[in-house]
């Protein structure tokens, strides 16, 4: 039998890139930015996590590929474009997540569930045509590789939306009325580096596990629509 390297947490960071976003792309720039450099510091974390950045609006485009951040030189660049395509983003996971997690295996590793840390300023253009591939896509029956899917919202959208693309109601946030979305962002990606660092370590335990923290200056989204 082949020896096993380790185990893996394989972080998907799908990011916003629609017109909306426009005004906050260095926040955007500066954050993704910051988590690579977070991770790089911590070469010993960076060994359990293979990090993906997508970008998404009327599509979904690479930013970075499956990576290992203690190897990895190049830094994501975003492109603001088009609407806010959910379906795309969730169509897009169900062929990528299996896809890595396979080849990932192939290459002697463990595979802990992956992560996705889905970012939003807005409502989905597509109506509800997002449900199905989102709907199998979290559907460990249908997709065994179905990932674990921490969703943030900012500016334009609802609480709601966000509790229904989260696979738990503790992992949906919305950002707290008023706060500037500029902050909003950068306080995701802070906490988005923290809940990575932490996993990372979780893995090393006895029990491994996710570690979800909530940003500051959001609430749970819960807590807004009053369930």
């Amino acid at each position: 039998m082949a020896e096993i390297k380790g185990v893996l947490l394989p972080a998907y960071v799908l990011a916003d890139e629609s017109g909306s976003m426009g005004p906050y792309r260095d926040e955007l720039s500066d954050g993704l930015v910051s988590l690579c450099e977070g991770l790089r510091a911590e070469p010993m974390v960076a060994a359990k996590l293979r990090l993906a950045v997508l970008g998404f609006s009327d599509d979904v485009q690479v930013r970075l590929a499956v990576a290992d951040m203690r190897t990895e030189t190049a830094l994501p660049q975003v492109i603001i474009r088009g609407l806010t395509d959910y379906g795309a983003v969730f169509t897009d996971l169900l062929q990528r997540i299996p896809t890595d997690v396979q080849w990932l295996r192939g290459q002697g590793y463990k595979v802990h569930r992956p992560v996705v840390f889905f970012l939003s300023d807005g409502q989905p253009t597509d109506g509800d045509a997002w449900r199905h591939p989102h709907a199998r896509l979290t559907d460990r029956a249908l997709t065994p590789t179905a990932p674990n899917i921490i969703a943030c919202g900012i500016g334009e959208a609802e609480a709601q939306t966000m509790l229904d693309v989260a696979t738990r109601p503790e992992f949906a946030f919305m950002a707290r009325p008023g706060v500037d979305i500029g902050l909003a962002v950068s306080e995701f990606f802070h906490s988005l580096t923290a809940s990575l660092v932490a996993s990372g370590r979780a893995l090393n335990s006895e029990r491994p596990h996710l570690v979800v923290n909530r940003p500051d200056q959001f609430t749970l989204a819960i807590d807004e629509v009053g369930l």
